[in-house]
């Protein structure tokens, strides 16, 4: 049997699949959540910079370090666990650690990130989440405390994986700059699954955060879509009406085009990546198969009042600037036939008057051949007279009998000569 030759991919490919694994957590422990995302162009930074920020954190704890061109990585800071991934436009660092804090949600527990580790950090925030997770109890105390960490008007509760554990968040920035949310897991589920729900969690948060981006570019652009629009309106009314100067309509139409066209340039990705992580957001909250928690708003259910609102915004803006371009373009399209309909009319009017003028050229110049014929012929006749002079003595011819004689047919010659040459140009 032949030996079969692997694509250079095939082993890098399949291990993609396997590359990023949910964590292994046991209750009680808590995570602290942060994505960095650069403010500029964050899809097309250099992703060195990343793993140079990651190795300098690394060194702080004395951890050993990711390969050199590594997008994801996990291990040991001390009592605590690494997980950090690297993505399209941002990059997450996620520390596990056992235990609870007495103090819910303290925001000392931010303190695994050194102060000078993150000013030295490239990217900024785009958003940072304390994660509580701990045993079930009673589910009083359970509602007490999820009312006095949370706010109330947009608290979600709900139980996820057929009632495996109880998830609560309010999606809101506390006093410390961070979001909150309590996981409570039934006894004896595994670490696997745990570590599954609290991933999904950070999940939520940062794609949900990533998709928020979007309706703020649909803002930017709202009042100059507003000033486009009339000034396309405008255009457009003078297009299809009588037009003074459709060449200087033209030009304005082609740049009101030029326009629509730069801001969807500079929009497309960023709506392109909002409708992926919009779909990865509903997709996470999907898995997690919600059940209602004592008639609490589930997660689904705040996304669809809070989240889905603001998606359908970006849609409604990126909808209106495409159709907005494609008006242009048409209108552009429109009057660009106008105007290629009147420079016709003036081509044929141009070309009635050169047709006009060769006539007039024709008939002078048929005047002027005319002319010739008695010119040509006065000095024919001259040179004739000289050559029959001899000839008419002997007869008792004058010079002005012998110019009479000979003015006919020398004209006639001269005529007829003048007519060939003049066919066989023609």
């Amino acid at each position: 049997m032949s030996q079969l030759r692997d694509h250079p991919q095939r082993y890098a490919l399949a291990n993609e699949l396997h590359a990023r694994p949910f964590p292994v957590l046991t209750a009680p422990c808590h995570a602290v959540f942060l994505a960095l995302k650069e403010p500029e162009n964050a899809a097309s930074r250099d992703p060195e910079r990343d793993r140079a920020l990651l190795r300098m954190l690394l060194d702080r704890f004395g951890a050993p370090h990711p390969q050199p061109d590594a997008t994801h990585y996990s291990g040991d800071l001390g009592r605590h666990r690494l997980k950090w991934e690297q993505h399209t436009e941002f990059v997450t660092y996620t520390v596990f650690t056992d235990g609870v804090w007495d103090r819910p949600f303290d925001p000392a527990a931010f303190d695994v990130f050194p102060a000078e580790w993150l000013a030295q950090a490239s990217g900024t925030r785009i958003t940072s989440a304390l994660i509580r997770v701990e045993s079930m109890r009673d589910v009083e105390g359970i509602d007490e405390d999820l009312s006095a960490w949370f706010v109330p008007e947009s608290i979600a509760v709900s139980r996820v994986l057929d009632g495996a554990a109880l998830i609560a968040g309010d999606f809101r920035i506390d006093s410390s700059g961070h979001q909150r949310f309590s996981v409570i897991v039934q006894p004896g589920i595994g670490g696997q699954r745990v570590g599954r729900i609290v991933q999904r969690l950070c999940e939520i948060e940062t794609y949900k955060s990533m998709s928020m981006l979007g309706l703020s570019r649909a803002r930017e652009l709202s009042h100059h879509l507003e000033v486009l629009d009339r000034r396309l309106s405008a255009l457009m009314a003078q297009a299809t009406g009588e037009v003074a100067a459709p060449e200087e309509t033209l030009h304005d139409l082609l740049q009101v085009s030029a326009e629509m066209e730069r801001l969807m340039v500079q929009s497309s990705f960023r709506f392109g990546a909002t409708g992926a992580y919009e779909a990865i957001v509903n997709q996470r909250i999907g898995v997690l198969r919600e059940e209602r928690h004592k008639g609490r708003q589930t997660f689904g259910e705040f996304m669809m009042r809070r989240f889905d609102p603001a998606m359908r915004t970006v849609k409604s803006t990126e909808r209106r600037l495409e159709a907005m371009a494609h008006r242009a373009m048409r209108a552009g399209e429109l009057l660009r036939t106008k105007v290629d309909v009147d420079r016709s009319a003036q081509n044929q009017q141009l070309l009635a008057s050169m047709d006009r003028r060769a006539d007039l050229q024709l008939k002078l110049q048929k005047t002027v051949e005319g002319l010739s014929v008695v010119a040509i012929s006065y000095y024919a006749v001259n040179l004739a007279i000289y050559l029959a002079a001899p000839f008419g003595k002997p007869l008792a011819l004058d010079k002005t009998w012998l110019a009479a004689l000979l003015t006919p047919p020398v004209m006639l010659l001269v005529w007829w000569m003048l007519r060939r040459i003049h066919r066989r140009m023609e």
